[in-house]
């Protein structure tokens, strides 16, 4: 069924490839409404990119169910101007996620800025939505480095760093069955862009079930139980086909401008064997004659088969599953008013 994006001032959208659907006037039959808020954290550059990938993923995931999303912003986090008037018009204030009414979150991570972070800007903004989620919430989903901050403040598991940065899309094993497993092979691959880790066993001693498991890149799912099931991704499955391709270009325009000492990694198991030969060539080039005007010589990718999508959708039809199946049984039928009242706002269908 189609996605509903509430983008507060701006009204409502339905993302939906069927042109002929129109939302219905009122919630359509309770709790086949499913409210998500996504807590996006990326970078300016990124932040827009995000927003998209994860309304695909969730259009991909929603089969049956109609999934309306909200958008939401830290305080603390530094944006330029533009991006704040995108906030401004898009989003609403995590200080204000009470009156959203969430049946379940997703906050994603962000490039971390301070040494430790605890010393982030947004730390403390942070810290109150995830006491928020854990009380509130049928479920929350953790991504990346918002995995990593969540741990660290809910039980002070410290994440290691890396001798290099791991990047690629790995294969995983799927380790156990659980609600957010269902349906998944024994064997998948993930999408992983990283400097840090989490150890398995500091997560098994805190009481955390790790879902999937990568022999090269390490923990990449996790769960717990509280009040909300806590689901954590150490790697991006909502990433779509170009973005480890993305995230590898800025890397290297970042060495060639002398932002970082060294040359990035190739994502591993992402680009077919000609591209990587013409990669390694053009890193040869670079590390030879590091400049900035090089970039208008990188290799054009054709872009890569994103054979995780499916089981990106698969985690996340299942994570939907849940918060459908909670909600019907913690809410009264009484309680299942009216809630959305898309009459109020204007909506378009793209």
């Amino acid at each position: 069924m189609p996605v509903l994006i509430d983008r507060a001032s701006l009204g409502c959208t339905i993302l939906t490839g069927m042109e002929s659907v129109r939302p219905p006037r009122r919630h359509p039959s309770g709790c086949e409404w499913i409210e998500v808020g996504l807590v996006n954290n990326m970078p300016d550059a990124a932040l827009e990119s995000t927003e998209q990938q994860f309304l695909d993923l969730l259009a991909a995931a929603a089969g049956e169910s109609w999934v309306r999303v909200r958008f939401l912003a830290l305080r603390g986090a530094p944006r330029s101007e533009r991006t704040q008037r995108h906030l401004r018009q898009s989003y609403l204030d995590t200080a204000d996620i009470g009156a959203a009414d969430l049946d379940g979150l997703i906050v994603t991570g962000t490039e971390p800025k301070a040494a430790r972070l605890a010393e982030e800007p947004y730390w403390r903004a942070f810290t109150a939505l995830t006491d928020w989620a854990r009380q509130s919430t049928i479920s929350t989903v953790w991504s990346c480095l918002a995995a990593h901050a969540a741990v660290l403040y809910l039980d002070g598991i410290e994440r290691m760093p890396l001798g290099e940065k791991c990047i690629g899309v790995f294969p995983c094993d799927k380790l156990v069955d659980h609600p957010f497993t269902q349906g998944l092979p024994r064997h998948l691959a993930i999408p992983h862009a990283r400097w840090n880790a989490l150890r398995e066993e500091a997560l098994a001693a805190s009481g955390y079930q790790v879902l999937t498991h990568s022999p090269a890149a390490g923990v990449d799912a996790f769960a717990r139980q509280e009040q909300s099931l806590m689901l954590f991704f150490q790697g991006h499955p909502e990433y779509g086909a170009s973005a480890l391709l993305g995230e590898y270009r800025r890397d290297i325009g970042r060495f060639l401008r002398k932002e970082r000492p060294d040359y990035p990694t190739m994502p591993q198991h992402y680009f077919d064997a000609p591209t990587e030969a013409a990669l390694a060539a053009f890193r040869q080039r670079a590390e030879r004659e590091p400049r900035e005007e090089l970039m208008a010589d990188f290799p054009v990718a054709a872009e890569p088969n994103a054979r995780w999508q499916p089981f990106a959708a698969t985690f996340y039809r299942n994570w939907l599953s849940y918060l459908s199946s909670e909600k019907q049984q913690r809410l009264r039928p009484t309680d299942y008013l009216a809630s959305l009242r898309l009459d109020q706002a204007p909506v378009a269908v793209i």
